[in-house]
């Protein structure tokens, strides 16, 4: 009789094994965790530094980035714009009644219109980074979206940032930590992306029994400045 012997994995190699694979997967969730959490700080961290550049903005001209009515002859890199940089100085950034001009991203993008001049503005004044004060490219934020800002949007008063297609899990988060829960009610509020012409909605948003955020989609988010 032939006696083979039969090797195998001990119980100490399996369970090292084991440690190991647990480690990698912990890993792995770590660094999601991180990433996300390091997105969420941008998202804050840019709404706060616009609305304070924003300000810095208007403490330094007494008027409001968009809506400077002096902004032309105030820098000089608007000596040779064939359009005009200024806006009509009525102290508001954009009169909201213009949803015409609202892209995908649910902002107003004409060059002629005071949300798209607020960005110049704000280069000119050196206030934010960009290009100089003729580019009136809106900033992207964490997860792609345009930053935009306009005056009035889902039935907030007043000027609204706008950050553009967020992930439904992390406006949850967002809505949790700055706001009320709801993403219907409160100083932060949030549409469903693609949903263009309803940000200035004062009643319903894209649906009417909808005040929570799904996490398989994607919403606009407007914060009051």
């Amino acid at each position: 009789m032939i006696n083979v012997k039969q090797k195998g994995f001990t119980l100490v190699e399996i369970a090292i094994v084991l440690v190991i694979v647990g480690l990698l997967i912990g890993g792995v969730l770590k660094g999601q965790e991180m990433i996300t959490n390091a997105k969420l700080k941008r998202l804050e961290s840019d709404n706060a530094g616009l609305a304070a550049a924003m300000f810095s903005y208007q403490d330094r001209y007494l008027q409001l980035p968009g809506d400077d009515s002096d902004a032309g002859n105030r820098f000089d890199v608007f000596s040779t714009l064939a359009t005009g940089a200024n806006g009509d100085g009525n102290g508001v950034i954009g009169d909201g009644t213009d949803w015409s001009t609202l892209d995908s991203n649910n902002v107003m993008v004409a060059a002629s219109v005071e949300p798209s001049k607020f960005f110049g503005h704000l280069r000119a004044a050196g206030l934010i980074p960009g290009g100089s004060g003729t580019d009136t490219t809106r900033p992207s934020n964490a997860y792609g979206g345009q930053i935009g800002i306009q005056n009035g949007s889902l039935g907030i008063a007043g000027h609204v940032t706008i950050f553009a297609q967020i992930e439904g899990s992390i406006a949850r988060i967002l809505e949790a930590r700055l706001d009320d829960g709801n993403r219907a009610l409160g100083r932060m509020r949030g549409n469903a992306s693609g949903t263009t012409g309803n940000m200035n909605a004062a009643v319903a948003l894209d649906s009417a029994t909808d005040d929570v955020y799904v996490e398989a989609s994607r919403y606009d988010l407007a914060f009051r400045l």
